[in-house]
């Protein structure tokens, strides 16, 4: 997805193998016999420097060099000079926005700061961008009469909270291709949600 990589780890004398996360305002380990998890806040981020394949992150517990190659300077630029949520799901200002169930108010002041065309609920014609939060699998059935309103380039994100056994990244994912849509990009929405976005294949615009 861009923002995960496998990759070794070490802290001291300390390696591991596992997955690096680069997620919205954090930067996570763990690793793959799961003794070893890593968090860093960018906020938190004391010191950062990338060289030769290497993003090297100080942090108030201590230090973890990251074996990244190619993504290391790449993370690090994105560390220091993080997107904002708007810009990583795409929203231009002005843009028409339609929402489908309950969203954070913190997402909602961020939409309404760039946008004052947003409708709650209910759809309304040329919208451009629908975010729908779905808490659970069974809430995927409204999928396929949203993705008849979509007309063009418009976009669809699901939003679902992660590592909840009621909804599942393959669930998300099936019900986007059930309604003949295509998932082109995945975002950590929050530290406790991910986005997933779905369009009309070009071919059948």
């Amino acid at each position: 997805m861009g923002n995960e990589v496998k990759c070794v780890v070490r802290v001291g004398k300390q390696k591991a193998r596992g997955k690096a996360l680069l997620e919205t305002a954090e930067l996570l380990f763990r690793s793959e016999d799961g003794a070893l998890r890593l968090k860093f806040g960018f906020a938190e981020i004391k010191s950062l420097d990338a060289a030769a394949g290497e993003l090297r992150v100080q942090g108030p517990e201590g230090a973890a060099i990251f074996e990244l190659g190619a993504n290391a300077a790449k993370w690090r630029e994105k560390i220091l000079h993080p997107k904002t949520r708007m810009e990583k799901l795409s929203v231009p200002p002005g843009a028409a926005v339609g929402l489908i169930g309950m969203l954070e108010d913190d997402f909602l002041a961020e939409l309404r700061a760039i946008t004052k065309n947003v409708s709650k609920d209910k759809i309304a014609a040329g919208t451009e961008v629908i975010f729908f939060a779905a808490p659970a699998s069974k809430d995927l059935s409204q999928v396929v009469k949203l993705a008849k309103i979509l007309k063009g380039a418009a976009a669809l994100w699901i939003v679902y909270p992660r590592g909840q056994k009621e909804i599942r990244e393959n669930d998300v994912i099936a019900a986007g291709r059930n309604a003949g849509l295509k998932d082109v990009k995945v975002v950590g929405f929050s530290p406790t949600h991910t986005a997933l976005k779905f369009v009309i294949p070009v071919e059948k615009r």
